[in-house]
């Protein structure tokens, strides 16, 4: 039997942020009372006829050219027929025909290497209610009728799960630099249907596809693929390739595989056609070329900034991207004139630590910027010791007062005299250790400095201790 590979294509559902939905009026925010963002046009009544929401509009079209797609001259929707109960009046206002963006693509990074994602299309679309599911019914919400959606189809380019997963968190990063979606999978913000196929490494033909349908994770993206290259990949070695067939698939998280649902239809069998009650738009360079303005710095191009230019590690300015908000505090502080390294170690030890602990975000945070410069800038001056500034910063939230208020000069000790006291007494106590010093044991100097700090309780100026420390041992 030939070598097999993998080939994996995602069809990405991300919901989108805007005061109202795509072709109605009503709230476009999370809410957890059901049916409560509703208004007639969600549930289909008779009658009733869509509106478009432009801020929808401009940031798919941001979305196209942050993926770098061909954007078409003119914009238009078609009507995608059938029948569920999430979608009442039979069809879902989509694009099929010509979507928003074509022909894109975007490099992400897979551990040691790069790799190009190409992009089939993105279309924006409108979400289905959703079912919650019982053992003695299922009940429906419509606040995520309506709800704007951008639908990222890419091609069969994919050759793992860690490539599918890598990817996913890339666009979930764009979208959220972006602000084009707050992209929260505990919301259901982004869900994905995970296409795989499995063919000979050697053939140009593409093997069955199987589709896996809403999958609401990345961990279950992960699970899911891996249990189908599996499944599939078995099929193959003992010869049963008839029963691959081209299905729809659900990842089923309490064993961990895949179970059929339907055979897999086709794009003919939805009978698509153009959308009468909305009207084509046309794309003027001119409303591109705008849009384009507002495109932020994205992910990748800060890590580059981080590593380059701020001399930040790979792995750390990895860490910092992959929170926007890090990220954007970060930058503050570089901007209030904290050293970029400095501003990294803080973040990532001391900040990040208490948000995890209290389960806050970093928004919310007291501690600003301009807050942490005045204990780091009392740091720099030797005014106070790194142990003192992690005790004021920790005071400095707790009572939510700003750091200055805390630090003042008899904070620290730095009167020369009762220092080299200390320093004399503690070396008398220790004529052991001074000869193992002496005898080229030079780590001991750094026990020496804990010695004094212990017995002033961190107040001794660190500075004046150490100059002290090594007059009077290496004199």
């Amino acid at each position: 039997m030939n070598k097999q590979k993998a080939v994996i294509g995602l069809e990405m559902h991300c919901e989108m942020t805007s005061n109202s939905k795509v072709f109605s009026n009503a709230r476009n925010s999370y809410n957890e009372i059901a049916n409560d963002n509703v208004v007639a046009i969600d549930m289909g009544f008779p009658g009733t006829l869509p509106t478009l929401n432009k801020e929808c509009v401009r940031k798919a079209i941001l979305m196209s050219r942050v993926l770098n797609c061909e954007i078409p001259e003119y914009f238009y929707f078609d009507r995608k027929n059938y029948y569920y109960p999430d979608l009442p009046k039979g069809y879902q206002i989509t694009q099929m025909h010509n979507p928003i963006g074509i022909n894109g693509k975007v490099i992400i990074d897979c551990g040691d290497y790069e790799k190009e994602v190409f992009i089939h299309d993105i279309h924006l679309e409108e979400d289905s209610a959703s079912l919650d599911h019982y053992s003695d019914a299922t009940l429906i919400d419509y606040n995520r009728s309506g709800v704007p959606l951008l639908e990222l189809v890419t091609e069969p380019c994919l050759n793992s799960a860690d490539e599918a997963v890598a990817f996913l968190e890339e666009m979930r990063r764009i979208y959220q630099y972006c602000d084009v979606s707050e992209a929260d999978t505990k919301k259901g913000q982004i869900r994905c249907d995970v296409n795989v196929s499995i063919m000979d490494e050697e053939s140009n033909v593409l093997g069955t596809k199987v589709e896996i349908k809403n999958v609401n994770s990345f961990a279950n993206v992960k699970e899911t693929i891996n249990y189908e290259i599996k499944r599939q990949t078995e099929l193959k070695k003992i010869g049963r390739y008839n029963e691959v067939e081209q299905e729809t698939r659900r990842f089923d998280e309490e064993t961990g595989t895949t179970i059929r649902m339907r055979g897999k239809v086709d794009a003919i069998d939805y009978k698509y056609f153009v959308e009468p009650n909305l009207p084509k738009y046309k794309i003027t360079p001119e409303y591109i070329e705008s849009i384009e303005k507002d495109i932020p710095m994205l992910p990748r191009e800060r890590k580059l900034k981080y590593t380059k230019e701020y001399g930040l590690s790979m792995h750390d300015a990895n860490i910092i991207i992959k929170n926007k908000d890090y990220a954007d505090y970060f930058e503050e502080c570089i901007n209030v004139g904290i050293n970029p390294k400095i501003s990294s170690n803080w973040l990532m030890t001391n900040i990040v630590s208490y948000l995890r602990s209290n389960d806050i975000n970093i928004k919310e945070f007291y501690l600003k910027p301009m807050y942490l410069k005045q204990i780091i800038d009392k740091i720099d001056d030797n005014t106070i010791s790194s142990k003192q500034a992690k005790e004021i910063f920790n005071e400095s939230i707790e009572k939510n007062v700003e750091p200055k208020s805390l630090i003042s000069n008899n904070n620290q000790l730095s009167d020369k005299k009762v220092i080299e006291e200390i320093i004399i007494n503690i070396l008398n106590n220790n004529i052991k250790q001074i000869e193992e010093y002496k005898n080229g044991k030079t780590n001991l100097f750094d026990f020496f400095v804990g010695q004094v700090m212990k017995e002033t309780r961190g107040r001794a100026n660190p500075v004046i201790t150490k100059e002290i420390l090594k007059d009077k041992l290496d004199g």
